[in-house]
């Protein structure tokens, strides 16, 4: 958007005797892609710029069309025209860039190299730091709300303890932003992000969370969704998987050739007793301890079902796949995946970034002590 302003691309224009302001020819939009290498082609370009449409980024300065036409027509952004929707999640980022903005710049920053268990870590700010810094810049009143801040800006995803083992605190604990907000983005990348929507209405396997995309009369388990419908799952024969399998590539393009038993009914009721929060969790003292379990996927999968949200837990295990063996069990809280700390995300969430991760499948998981 930015860079458009200072090309003038963007600018007041006139149609049918109204002057627009703040707009672009999406035409012209589409060849400035292609001239600056943010798209290969025409396609790519509308694609792209379909996605922004979605996100409710840009729209038509009238709103008489709902998609993206490589035509003579103008468009806008909606930050131009007052009419971008902030929701919490997109505020917490804005408000969390700021901050990075803000530290980056200053000369005596907090942001410095610190080392922990022998390890360096870059651009690193105490706990207790932080929140001094807020108070003193006016970025909360009392240490109540920094830490509050604190904790959403972690939460989101924006900050994490550096070995990812804590939440937010007002301590001496060591945190760094976990995103580099100066980091040159193309827009291609929007083109490769994985929809957890999708995801959700796949009938894959919840036992066999998979990289591939079986026939559907091959599938071993449907679906279990978070309602009380009965859904129909078929048992799966493991010991021949990976010889039948035939393929040295992790991702597992074809999906071997199960021979199924008989159907059983299964109901996608949660396994937990009882509710559970994540202040419960992370409170101190509480009857919970942290394990990390690494999982090697075979050609099925990994062999779980992750359910709920904040926090999610661990539905069913397959007692024949690759998570029992590395010793996962139900009632188990998911904390982390491959570093990321995910307490706060639902299970489709969770669930995309397992299957859009590496083979070797890395989880804390919090269960409780008996």
């Amino acid at each position: 958007r930015l860079r458009l302003h200072d090309g003038k691309l963007i600018k007041d224009r006139r149609y049918h005797l109204r002057t627009y302001p703040n707009c672009f020819v999406a035409k012209e939009l589409t060849d400035w892609l292609i001239d600056r290498k943010e798209a290969p082609d025409r396609e790519t370009g509308i694609r792209l710029m379909q996605k922004l449409m979605d996100h409710y980024i840009i729209h038509h300065v009238c709103d008489e069309h709902s998609d993206y036409k490589d035509a003579k027509l103008l468009y806008r952004f909606r930050k131009d025209d007052g009419t971008f929707p902030l929701s919490k999640d997109v505020k917490v980022f804005m408000r969390g860039q700021s901050l990075y903005e803000k530290l980056v710049s200053m000369e005596e920053s907090i942001l410095k190299v610190r080392e922990e268990n022998s390890v360096k870590y870059q651009r690193t700010f105490l706990g207790c730091e932080m929140i001094d810094w807020l108070i003193q810049e006016g970025e909360a009143e009392n240490r109540k709300e920094a830490v509050e801040l604190g904790q959403a800006l972690l939460e989101h995803g924006i900050i994490q303890h550096v070995s990812n083992r804590h939440h937010f605190f007002d301590s001496d604990l060591l945190y760094q932003f976990w995103i580099n907000f100066r980091r040159r983005r193309r827009l291609t990348e929007l083109l490769n992000e994985n929809s957890s929507r999708a995801l959700s209405e796949s009938p894959d396997s919840p036992f066999c969370l998979r990289k591939l995309n079986p026939d559907p009369g091959n599938t071993s388990f449907l679906s279990v969704q978070t309602n009380k419908e009965i859904k129909i799952v078929s048992a799966v024969r493991r010991s021949s998987i990976t010889s039948l399998a035939g393929n040295s590539n992790p991702y597992f393009s074809s999906a071997p050739t199960l021979v199924f038993p008989p159907v059983a009914e299964c109901n996608p009721k949660s396994v937990l007793k009882r509710p559970v929060t994540n202040e419960e969790l992370l409170s101190p003292g509480a009857p919970y301890i942290k394990k990390t379990l690494t999982i090697v996927g075979d050609a099925v999968g990994w062999g779980f079902v992750v359910r709920g949200g904040r926090p999610c837990h661990i539905q069913a295990v397959d007692p024949g796949g690759p998570a029992a063996a590395a010793g996962m069990k139900v009632c188990q809280f998911v904390f982390s995946v491959n570093g990321m700390y995910v307490l706060h995300l639902d299970y489709q969430t969770i669930s995309s970034l397992i299957m859009t991760g590496p083979r070797t499948l890395v989880m804390e998981v919090m269960e409780a002590i008996e």
